[in-house]
């Protein structure tokens, strides 16, 4: 008699498996990157990753963990990836490795490990160097500086110093400056009208690169590596918190549009919240989770010291994923609760 499998058996889907489609998801925003910036985004991602696969190498092989196991899973490479795209395109190298190692060491071995640490490693080492560095991690770059490689490479190396024509605030930042120095009659409209770092949804350019994340993330979704509740709810409670405060008071407070296509929305909604290690796993709890990072997040942009709070809202909620899941258990087979 032939053997037959069970139905209960998968196919194979290890943590290389996963984290390689995770991978081939930034692709698209990878290429609106290098279409408005150019190979410079190629050289941050090279050297986080160097940095955050010497540093995840260090870490085990003084915890006598095998080398060729772990730095082949490509949890680092993914880690290291998210630092790249989340930090300052034109951010000095020595930054970009500082983070990256941080992430690996500090958020991620000295807890264990993959799959061991509460924090998502690429926000806490996002939210490390904005406290530590924050003239630096605000500045990002003009897309009509007119710049080539070599001139933003030697920014990237510190060989020349760092102009404003080439680093600059993000759309975010510019528009909470000018609504509280209160230029002129200022009004979301007005600013967002005259001045050229905004396009016709959001920042210029960068409108496209959250469609790249965007097609990246439903694909990550359709080959179901990710489910759709945390980044569904995260948009949702991102577009109801800043959709509320735009009707409150338009002249004040940017569209949700605008809110959903700045900043890290769309990476942090599809590629960071979705983190199976340091989210929810209830269904309930994911719909909690995502909602409170999305509404957070929107406050933080609006009300904090900060121009965009995806990091801080998804370390906060980080914290709050034990008591979320104890709350949103579903009941035991055979018993109402």
């Amino acid at each position: 008699m032939d053997f037959i499998s069970p139905p209960y058996l998968t196919q194979d889907n290890s943590v290389r498996r996963v984290m390689l489609q995770v991978l081939a998801a930034l692709l698209p925003g990878i290429a609106v990157y290098l279409w408005l910036l150019g190979p410079v985004v190629l050289v941050q991602i090279g050297v986080a990753t160097a940095a955050a696969l010497l540093a995840e190498g260090l870490m085990l092989f003084a915890r006598g963990k095998p080398l060729a196991l772990f730095l082949g899973d490509g949890s680092a490479v993914v880690t290291a990836w998210l630092i790249a795209l989340a930090f300052p395109p034109l951010a000095p190298w020595w930054l970009v490795a500082v983070g990256a190692a941080f992430a690996i060491v500090v958020a991620k071995q000295l807890y264990g490990g993959l799959g061991q640490n509460p924090f998502n490693p690429a926000m806490i080492a996002f939210a490390v160097c904005i406290v530590s560095f924050p003239a630096l991690m605000s500045q990002w770059p003009a897309i009509d500086a007119g710049a080539g490689f070599g001139e933003r490479l030697a920014l990237i190396l510190g060989q020349t110093p760092r102009l404003d024509a080439l680093a600059g605030a993000t759309p975010l930042d510019a528009l909470k400056t000018a609504l509280k120095l209160g230029e002129g009659q200022a009004s979301v409209a007005r600013i967002t009208a005259d001045r050229a770092v905004f396009g016709h949804v959001a920042g210029r350019g960068w409108e496209w690169l959250s469609l790249g994340y965007l097609v990246g993330g439903l694909w990550l979704g359709w080959r179901g590596v990710i489910g759709w509740r945390v980044p569904a709810s995260f948009l949702a409670g991102l577009a109801a918190v800043s959709g509320a405060l735009w009707l409150w008071q338009p002249a004040a407070f940017a569209n949700p549009l605008f809110h959903l296509f700045s900043g890290g929305s769309m990476l942090g909604a599809f590629f960071i919240a979705t983190d199976p290690v340091t989210g929810c796993a209830t269904p309930r709890g994911k719909l909690i989770f995502g909602f409170s990072a999305g509404a957070l997040a929107c406050l933080i942009r609006v009300f904090g010291g900060y121009p965009d709070g995806v990091a801080f809202a998804v370390l906060l909620l980080n914290l709050c994923v034990p008591i979320i899941d104890l709350y949103t258990q579903p009941p035991i087979f055979g018993m109402k609760k």
